[in-house]
């Protein structure tokens, strides 16, 4: 998912979102970032983010179910490398979806167009996609806080009609019938960066899943002056799963730098804020 991410210091009100930015900015140059400062800052995870509800109809979200079936993976993948012009969410938790109306309506709460909407079937399931566009520009969504909230609109709603869920998903602490089993970060975390061409690299991050994680790797990422040019974040069950075209002065990374950029991840992955999360 090709992400050019932009930040600016605007407010951004929604409908029933409410995202205040830190001027951080993806495709500028990094030096030009003005939320850069000289003294290195622990990010912390926790944000308020007011996730647009789903109305009382389970009828037209829920899918297919079966309570004695085993639960299924939940999917959440954001990718913007599909359309050029729109960005693409697919959504997969087995073939228990339906037709998602309620979600597409809690997105178009954000201020999005659902400019199409498909369904394909595979082995693993059935996978629901939305190509969405901003309504204020009817391009794709270039900015790290609202593709967050997107990403977290969707779990919440997947929470909503399908509460099993909530044993895979790491909202399901908060909102879930069943909370899910604490995930192990120095397991899970894995970082690795390497050369994608002569003006960029490609960073793979999978790390323990927690609402902001996405806006905090890309704070990381652009706070020892890389610039993130574009990326994906899939969310899989418990885990995060990230890809990001990073690079430095319009060149790709050099190996020394590179292991500056891995042990900076790791080290903020691997010793998650205390503070309590807010979902």
């Amino acid at each position: 998912m090709a992400v050019s991410l932009a930040f600016s210091n605007l407010a951004f009100q929604f409908s029933n979102v409410k995202v205040v930015q830190n001027p951080v900015c993806f495709g500028l140059a990094p030096t030009k970032l003005p939320f850069l400062c000289k003294e290195r800052r622990r990010l912390s995870s926790s944000r308020t983010v007011t996730i647009p509800g789903a109305s009382s109809a389970p009828t037209i979200e829920d899918g297919s179910q079966n309570d004695t079936d085993a639960i299924p993976t939940p999917k959440v993948i954001i990718d913007q490398d599909s359309d050029p012009d729109a960005t693409v969410v697919e959504i997969t938790f087995g073939d228990r979806l339906g037709a998602l109306l309620d979600t597409m309506n809690a997105l178009k709460n954000l201020g999005l167009n659902v400019v199409k909407a498909n369904v394909f079937l595979d082995s693993s399931g059935k996978h629901n996609t939305f190509s969405i566009t901003k309504a204020s520009t009817g391009r794709k969504i270039d900015d790290p806080e609202l593709l967050e909230a997107i990403r977290l609109t969707i779990i919440n709603n997947l929470l909503q009609y399908h509460p099993e869920s909530s044993s895979q998903l790491a909202m399901g602490i908060a909102f879930g019938v069943e909370p899910p089993k604490q995930v192990d970060v120095d397991i899970a975390t894995h970082i690795k960066v390497k050369d994608d061409s002569h003006d960029r690299s490609l960073l793979f991050v999978e790390a323990a899943d927690r609402p902001g994680l996405l806006v905090d790797l890309v704070k990381i990422i652009t706070e020892i002056n890389i610039a993130v040019e574009s990326g994906e974040f899939d969310t899989e069950g418990l885990l995060a799963k990230a890809k990001f075209h990073v690079s430095y002065k319009g060149k790709a990374i050099s190996k020394p730098l590179q292991l500056v950029l891995a042990n900076s991840l790791r080290y903020f992955l691997r010793r998650p804020s205390t503070e309590d999360a807010s979902f």
